[in-house]
């Protein structure tokens, strides 16, 4: 795994813009690869001016060939194509063989150096042979063009800003900051997804300049013109089902799963498992021992608070599979919390399992380099406890409106509980969802703040800005891509659109790439996400049972209590955190002084918020804990106040 930043400028200082920018832009991009990083400078011939320059930047995390002739930015023969890439092809095998058919000759065993080839003997189609995970930056000097892409699910990041003389890219909006031209300006409608969702929604990012690339999305920049082209539909697959006995749709799956797997399985480097106790991180687990034929490595941590340790369950699968396990302990303290936080927050994120993510992810890296984990199996194969309420809600919805929103009422006032995700907060989620189709009663299960109640804690100004923005439109829009799907189909595209590309893998690739850990998911190989859109229902969740194709696949391997065990998630207690360890931190970061400061929130709706929270009067949690990181982020970001842009 690597880190890749660049910029195309045709301005009247382009070479000193780009040769200052681009060093800049790599060096905050070195935790993602600390074993070497290269520079390409290049002048580009252009009608419009004398000359334009070219920066294209890399650091590389060393995982296949560890040899400097991997070193990127990468060239083709003539140095007609330059190439820097971040990720891992797992077909590139297949794909190089393919290329050496066709005469090519090649001067590394990296997978990236097939992009190459394969760009020369295809152009822009060329993507939909890769399988993989990746973003890359690809400069065609015959064509004058730029193209930028990322892997079909959104597994990698990849950033970019058009500025008023060219283009300027990077894996993470920190890296892009150095490059000419590009603003600090919050975009207020980012802010609001954010506050409402604990992430914001792509393409936008929290700066109004800065774009984030869609997942399965081309990106050429030609002629100072850019064009963007989608390169897969995974609507396809879940308009096309799979009709066939189950057991059949069962062998289907184990040799998806088992050929995504042993795609992963390919390294130079030591490889481990994360493991949770959980069905989806267990399945890959045991299937990476089977086909490894020998010990792998286990990793999980525990927490000390009731209800939130799944050490117990992560040491019966290890110990039933016979794999090695290591485990951490989850940070408390004020510290040890900020500085987690710090390290990762390139822009604002609310998942409040980042920080023990990050511990993780660390305590693994000094044993392996790359680390299998089970991300993506919920969404794919139906496995959270959403999916089963979108049901019950079919019921609910024929309930009169009045004895609704009576019991809506009721739910607000529910009793505080310390448990994780537990019977209370369901149910408020539930009977407060808003009046309205399924989708927008999905959409609720994602809900931080409510809208109303995000902008009232917003500025008077920003209030302004964000009154005809609803994030709910864009799962919308997602879910008018299957309008004739049944509701689970749609409910889990909508899923993979947003809570899978824009929080979980975000939240993934930040944990682990601080301490330069590569994680790989069998479970987001794209042909597999494409043979689980197309299965019935009944394959993913019957009654009150979810995942139960991959539940049958593993019955004879897995504990039995593996197997019962519903959605449990990975969350940390920040509820009581904010009340014990962290309550400095909060009454540091949400005084008035520090929101007036950033002039971007009303301090006294917030104080409200902490007020209540902190006398048990109710549990604010994940809404305070969205407005802490927020404001260490711009802490960290920012050492005077940021412009609001009313873009």
């Amino acid at each position: 795994m690597c880190g890749i930043g660049g910029v195309l400028s045709y301005g009247s200082g382009a070479r000193r813009d780009v040769e200052v920018a681009v060093p800049r832009m790599i060096a905050a991009l070195r935790h993602r690869g600390p074993d070497d990083e290269g520079i390409h400078l290049a002048a580009v011939p252009d009608a419009r001016s004398p000359r334009g320059w070219l920066g294209l930047g890399h650091t590389r995390l060393r995982i296949i060939d560890l040899s400097a002739a991997g070193r990127q930015p990468m060239a083709n023969e003539d140095e007609s194509l330059w190439l820097s890439f971040n990720g891992e092809i797992y077909n590139f095998e297949e794909l190089r063989h393919q290329c050496e058919r066709r005469g090519h000759r090649f001067r590394s065993r990296t997978d990236c150096e097939v992009l190459l080839h394969l760009y020369e003997d295809e152009g822009e189609d060329f993507l939909a042979r890769c399988n993989g995970m990746f973003a890359f930056a690809l400069w065609d000097g015959r064509r004058q063009r730029l193209l930028l892409a990322r892997d079909r699910l959104g597994v990698k990041p990849l950033v970019y800003a058009m500025t008023a003389d060219g283009i300027a890219f990077a894996s993470d909006v920190r890296a892009l900051l150095p490059a000419p031209g590009v603003k600090r300006e919050i975009a207020p409608a980012a802010l609001l997804d954010y506050l409402t969702l604990g992430y914001v929604l792509t393409p936008r990012t929290i700066l109004a300049g800065i774009r984030r690339l869609p997942p399965a999305t081309l990106l050429v920049y030609e002629d100072g013109v850019v064009r963007l082209r989608r390169y897969w539909d995974l609507a396809a697959s879940f308009r096309t089902p799979r009709p066939a006995p189950e057991r059949d749709l069962e062998a289907a799956l184990e040799d998806r799963l088992r050929a995504a797997t042993g795609r992963r399985l390919v390294s130079d480097v030591p490889l481990g498992a994360l493991v949770s106790g959980g069905l989806d991180s267990s399945a890959v687990t045991a299937e990476a021992a089977a086909c490894l034929k020998g010990p792998l490595d286990t990793f999980s941590i525990s927490f000390p608070e009731p209800g939130y340790d799944e050490l117990p369950a992560a040491r019966t699968v290890a110990a039933h599979l016979g794999c090695p396990h290591h485990y951490t302990t989850a940070p408390a303290g004020e510290e040890a919390i900020r500085a987690a936080l710090v390290a990762v927050l390139d822009e604002p994120l609310g998942d409040t399992s980042l920080v023990p993510l990050y511990s993780l992810a660390r305590f693994a890296r000094q044993r392996v380099t790359v680390v299998l984990s089970g991300d993506g199996g919920d969404e794919t194969l139906g496995g959270y406890e959403t999916y089963l309420a979108d049901r019950v809600f079919g019921w609910y919805r024929r309930v009169p409106g009045p004895i609704r929103r009576t019991v809506g009422a009721a739910a607000r006032h529910l009793p505080v509980t310390s448990r994780k995700v537990g019977a209370t907060y369901k149910a408020r989620q539930f009977f407060t969802a808003p009046d309205g189709d399924p989708d927008r009663a999905h959409y609720w299960w994602r809900v931080v703040f409510p809208p109303a109640d995000a902008s009232a804690v917003l500025g008077a100004d920003l209030r302004a800005a964000v009154a005809a923005h609803d994030p709910f439109h864009t799962f919308a829009d997602y879910a008018a891509e299957l309008p004739d799907a049944p509701p689970l189909a749609r409910a889990q595209y909508v899923d993979i659109k947003t809570f899978l590309a824009d929080n979980i893998l975000v939240k993934v690739d930040r944990a682990t790439m601080a301490h330069a850990l590569e994680a790989r998911s069998p479970f987001l190989d794209y042909e597999l996400v494409e043979f689980a859109a197309g299965l019935p229902d009944r394959a993913k969740v019957r009654g009150l049972t979810q995942k139960v194709l991959l539940r049958r696949l593993m019955r004879d391997r897995l504990p039995a209590s593996t197997l019962r065990q519903g959605k449990r998630g990975f969350n940390a207690p920040v509820s009581a955190w904010l009340r014990g360890p962290l309550r400095g931190l909060v009454e540091e970061l949400l005084s008035s002084r520090s929101l007036r400061d950033a002039g971007l929130f009303d301090p006294v709706p917030v104080a409200e918020l902490w007020r209540a929270h902190a006398r048990g009067y109710t549990d604010h949690g994940l809404r305070l804990w969205a407005l802490v990181t927020f404001m260490l982020w711009w802490q960290a970001v920012y050492a005077k106040p940021v412009e609001m842009s009313h873009a």
